[in-house]
């Protein structure tokens, strides 16, 4: 097994672990829990999990899907999102490297898979999350701006400038539907979030995350307004949807422009 292979095998690993960890933290955010007490265990019958139950998604496969103790099904929410940031982690070594831009993506990779957790499940996108990353993306930026001698401006000063930009525009958005619609069109922390995006991606493709969230969101809106008689949707998991996307492919406002303009 070669180096890079050897890496991308652990780095996979290190993203189950972490998806695991992300999973609590979304639920018990959002449920005003500690994150650390109590242990982990079963939410039906308070069953505490032995170390061979919280083994991310092979657990969940060698209990088929219940408790062991009360049986109760266990939502398959859990396998999906440990699977789902371990492949994420790999998809980011793959695109970056063993670099800081490889740090700065899981980082903000691994926001986005917690607000999401939570916000699919209970609406919330928790302050303490956005708070975290934001912190720790200025962190690396700053380290980065340093490690490649970028100057403090370009380096760490315009990408804030960014997310305020972003954060500024969907206010702007969230005004106007609230004017037009009569009532709440986007949330707080929705609005928040985009600060978070600017940041890490810039200006121009925070705008266009907000455009292909809405294009993925909007034909999934329309179905729940047919079948439940209402259209409300977390547009939190859209717009993590999106920038993820833009940030493993690359995309970028050039990209675009040359597709659209040949």
């Amino acid at each position: 097994m070669n180096l890079e292979v050897f890496n991308a095998v652990i780095i996979f690993i290190l993203g189950l672990v972490f998806g695991s960890f992300y999973n609590v933290v979304g639920y018990r955010l959002a449920n005003n829990m500690s994150i650390v007490f109590p242990a982990s265990h079963c939410t039906k019958c308070n069953h505490r999990l032995r170390f061979y139950e919280l083994i991310p998604v092979i657990s969940y496969i060698f209990l088929k899907g219940r408790c062991k103790v009360c049986k109760e099904r266990i939502s398959p929410f859990y396998p999906f999102f440990e699977l789902l940031t371990g492949v994420l982690f790999l998809l980011s070594y793959l695109k970056f490297g063993l670099t800081l831009d490889f740090l700065i993506a899981i980082t903000f990779i691994s926001v986005l898979i917690i607000i999401s957790i939570s916000d699919v499940k209970y609406f919330i996108i928790p302050d303490e999350v956005l708070i975290t990353g934001v912190i720790l993306i200025i962190i690396e930026l700053i380290i980065k701006t340093f490690v490649n001698d970028l100057t403090i401006f370009n380096g760490v000063i315009m990408p804030i400038l960014n997310g305020l930009g972003a954060f500024a525009l969907l206010f702007l958005f969230k005004c106007l539907g609230d004017l037009m619609f009569k009532t709440e069109s986007l949330g707080g922390g929705d609005i928040k979030l985009l600060f978070l995006i600017g940041l890490a991606l810039g200006f121009d493709m925070a705008i266009v995350t907000i455009f292909i969230a809405s294009f993925i969101a909007l034909p999934l809106s329309i179905i729940s307004l047919v079948k439940n008689n209402n259209n409300i949707l977390p547009f939190g998991p859209y717009l993590s949807v999106a920038a993820t996307i833009i940030i493993l492919t690359g995309l970028n406002l050039n990209m675009i422009l040359d597709f659209f303009t040949k």
